[in-house]
């Protein structure tokens, strides 16, 4: 019963049990199989999309001085299609050396920044060595002078300032 009704509906014969004709698979292919010579299974590590273009400040100069200098008609065209570029990136690294952008992304030199010497620093250090010493020297004479008025208070000699030392002050 069951054949008469697969073959009224559709008009196929039914397939007998245990039996497989080529399964298809949803993309529409034939299943692979180890015996077939040459297939191979897609590389895993293909990108699919293109990696962004990067492009270093030295290499966006050097196109700049050479798109400056086209003086002829077709010229410029024909240095874009060289390179692989737009005058899109032409407009845009135009602006980002007149900002100075540009100059500011060049390589420099790595780790603390020298401090500008100045010229007067041994100078000043000679000075202000000087000055210390001559503090020092002060403050010895404050001592003795200190000293000698003890002195001169507990003896009682009188400390009044002579005619030549009122003329020096």
């Amino acid at each position: 019963m069951e054949k008469g009704y697969l073959s009224l509906s559709t008009g196929v014969d039914p397939i007998p049990a245990g039996v497989t004709e080529g399964a298809r698979r949803a993309t529409g292919g034939t299943p692979a199989t180890a015996a077939e010579p040459g297939m191979s299974p897609p590389d895993p590590e293909v990108a699919e999309k293109k990696p962004r273009r990067k492009f270093t400040a030295k290499y966006k100069l050097q196109i700049l001085r050479e798109a400056d200098g086209c003086s002829e008609p077709g010229q410029l065209g024909a240095l874009l299609r060289r390179e692989g570029l737009y005058s899109s990136h032409l407009t845009i690294w135009r602006r980002q050396r007149e900002e100075g952008l540009l100059d500011a992304l060049s390589p420099r030199k790595r780790g603390r920044k020298e401090k500008e010497k100045n010229p007067l620093a041994p100078k000043v250090a000679q000075l202000e060595r000087e000055n210390e010493r001559l503090r020092k020297k002060l403050k010895k004479a404050e001592i003795i002078i200190d000293v000698q008025k003890k002195i001169s208070e507990i003896l009682g000699i009188s400390q009044e300032p002579t005619d030549s030392e009122r003329e020096s002050s």
